[in-house]
């Protein structure tokens, strides 16, 4: 599963471009960022990829899984626990539209919250992450 994860995370660029071109469904993928910029997400296979300028902080351990960039982000699911990004791209797109503070956004069982303190976003098992461009973590 976790390899699984991991491909995930690191083809979501590849997979993102792929559907556009093979006129995928515009319902399996979406992008958006915060009013900041600090904070881009994209959304592609029920999965949501969140990624913050300069990394999480404090940044996560790194694992000999990643041969990539490490924690550039979270990953989540519409269901599970929310996993750390390993990637070679990133989910930060500067045209994305953005999600105004106060707001939130949703696909399926996955809720994001935009607020001054950061994007915090859940799933069905009401796992998620917050993150900002100061802090982030994983519930």
């Amino acid at each position: 599963m976790k390899q699984l994860q991991t491909r995930l995370a690191l083809g979501f660029s590849a997979l993102a471009a792929f559907c556009m071109t093979a006129a995928g469904s515009a319902s399996d993928l979406a992008q958006f960022r915060t009013p900041s910029g600090n904070i881009g997400c994209g959304y592609y296979a029920s999965t949501l990829r969140c990624d913050v300028v300069g990394g999480l902080q404090p940044p996560p351990p790194r694992t000999e899984r990643c041969e990539l960039d490490w924690g550039g982000g979270y990953y989540l699911k519409q269901h599970g626990k929310a996993d750390i990004v390993c990637a070679g791209d990133t989910a930060l797109d500067r045209s994305a539209p953005i999600v105004r503070y106060g707001s939130t956004w949703r696909r399926g069982a996955i809720i994001c919250n935009s607020s001054p303190n950061g994007l915090r976003c859940t799933n069905a098992d009401h796992h998620g992450f917050l993150i900002s461009k100061g802090e982030a973590y994983r519930f």
